[in-house]
């Protein structure tokens, strides 16, 4: 017997709720355009990537719940198959995944000063994760239904989702030091880089939460589809936590300046610290020269005084001038 609410319903929900996640990642999208004009070309190109990608990503699974849901509706044998749609929305989660697991593992490049080796083992467990997700789609695919897919290549998914969570825990884990490393004992930026550090910590634990929460469900409930509903919404996890850290840069823009700080800030936000540097430079260069305006006004009146005779000059009647006088 089927168990509607932990198959059909677990699809629904997570289709529901991916949903919603994607209509804060369009808004996002939107924002960034409107915040980040002058953003470099490579990085305005990886928003619109996972813009694209998760979009897509959004229409197949509303196919996904139709085909199960409308054009089934009511056949029960059918909750074994496996929709190509479904299939897909395996590989664009891994296709955004590994954008944004290489986005931050750039950010951690540079805080290590390009020490690659910190970034080359974060590459190539990403690119494994791709490779897996890779092979389970086209075994979905092959096999068509869950329970074949499951018989032979269950541990492929398994693999896939237990390296995200890896490659998850790595970044925050090397970001966190990175970050406490480059920060000075006395500096008053340390709220600013601590409030970094939590945020980090915060979307690091959010998309490997949700990750391992996927992964347990495919190992301890292989006869429902609880795992895939929640598989539904780990790329738009994913796709908010990389847009998020982008348009989180004017907040801490403006916690830098009411602290008046011009030091570096130990943070690869792309474009932000050299912006920044650049109009605290004009603002707070010692060498600037003070320019300082007197004006003066000069008033001249002439006093008339009635002349006994007509040659006779009273002193009054010559020009007076009072002045200058400084406003």
């Amino acid at each position: 017997m089927v168990d509607v609410p932990a198959t059909y319903g677990a699809l629904l929900l997570g289709g529901m709720i991916a949903a919603g996640l994607s209509g804060i990642v369009t808004v996002q999208s939107f924002l960034y355009l409107k915040l980040y004009p002058d953003d470099s070309p490579r990085t305005k190109a990886t928003v619109a990537a996972i813009w694209v990608l998760d979009s897509a990503h959004t229409g197949l699974v509303c196919a996904s719940i139709w085909i199960y849901l409308i054009a089934n509706f009511g056949d029960t044998s059918k909750i074994d198959m496996i929709p190509g749609s479904v299939a897909m929305t395996v590989a664009l989660t891994a296709i955004l995944t590994f954008i944004v697991h290489c986005f931050y593992a750039h950010r951690i490049h540079k805080l290590s000063h390009h020490d690659w080796r910190i970034t080359i083992p974060l590459g190539i467990f990403a690119f494994l994760r791709l490779c897996s997700a890779t092979v389970t789609t086209a075994e979905m695919i092959h096999m068509d239904t869950f329970s074949g897919f499951k018989a032979h290549f269950r541990w492929v998914f398994t693999l896939g989702l237990a390296l995200s969570s890896l490659v998850d825990v790595l970044i925050a884990l090397f970001l966190c030091v990175s970050l406490r490393r480059n920060r000075k004992a006395s500096s008053s930026m340390d709220r600013v880089v601590n409030s970094v550090i939590l945020y980090t910590l915060e979307n690091g634990s959010l998309t490997s939460a949700a990750t391992i929460v996927s992964m347990i469900c495919w190992l301890a409930m292989p006869n429902n589809l609880i795992f895939m509903g929640l598989h539904f919404v780990i790329s738009k996890l994913y796709a908010n936590s990389l847009l998020a850290t982008l348009n989180s840069r004017k907040q801490l823009q403006k916690d830098r300046a009411k602290r008046g700080l011009s030091g570096e800030l130990p943070v690869a936000f792309p474009g932000f610290a050299n912006r920044f540097r650049s109009q605290y430079s004009s603002r707070h260069d010692p060498t600037t020269t003070k320019l300082e305006i007197n004006v003066e006004k000069t008033v001249e009146y002439e006093l008339d005084a009635a002349p006994s005779t007509p040659h006779s000059h009273s002193p009054l009647s010559t020009p007076s001038h009072i002045g200058p006088e400084a406003v």
